[in-house]
C-alpha cells in the first residue's frame, strides 16, 4: 500500500542550493531530492543525530589541535634555541586527533583523506 503525504514541509534555497542539492541527490540514485531529503532525515532519526553532538565534537577537536599547534611552536623555538627536543609525544597526539577526525567523517558518511605513509619512527631533532 502506497504511503500517502498530504502534508508538507517547506525549506527555502537559493537557486545554487537547490541546484547542488538536486545534483548530489540523483548521483546518489535518489530519483527526486524530496525522497533523497527524506532518507536523510530519517537515518538522522534513527541514529539519535540532532546536528548539535558533530559541532561539540569538531569544538573539542579545534582545541585539542591548537594545544598541539602551541606544543609543536615551542618544539621548534626550543630547536632553533638548540635544545634538544623530543616530537614523540606531539606526533602520537596529533595522530590520535586525526584518527578522531576520521572516525568523525566516516559516521557522517564523508570520505576522508587517505593517508600516504605512516610514521614509523620517533622523530628527534
Amino acid at each position: 500500500m502506497a504511503l500517502h503525504r498530504t502534508s508538507r514541509l517547506s525549506v527555502r534555497a537559493s537557486p545554487a542550493e537547490l541546484e547542488h542539492w538536486n545534483h548530489i541527490a540523483h548521483q546518489h540514485g535518489y530519483a527526486t531530492t524530496s525522497h533523497w531529503i527524506r532518507v536523510l532525515l530519517s537515518s538522522a532519526e534513527l541514529a539519535g543525530h540532532d546536528g548539535s553532538r558533530v559541532s561539540d565534537e569538531l569544538r573539542e577537536i579545534r582545541c585539542q589541535l591548537s594545544r598541539a599547534g602551541n606544543n609543536l611552536n615551542q618544539l621548534a623555538h626550543s630547536a632553533h634555541c638548540g635544545d634538544a627536543v623530543h616530537c614523540g609525544a606531539v606526533l602520537e597526539d596529533l595522530e590520535t586527533l586525526i584518527r578522531q577526525c576520521d572516525a568523525r567523517l566516516s559516521r557522517s558518511g564523508r570520505a576522508s583523506a587517505r593517508r600516504r605513509c605512516e610514521r614509523s619512527a620517533v622523530i628527534l631533532h
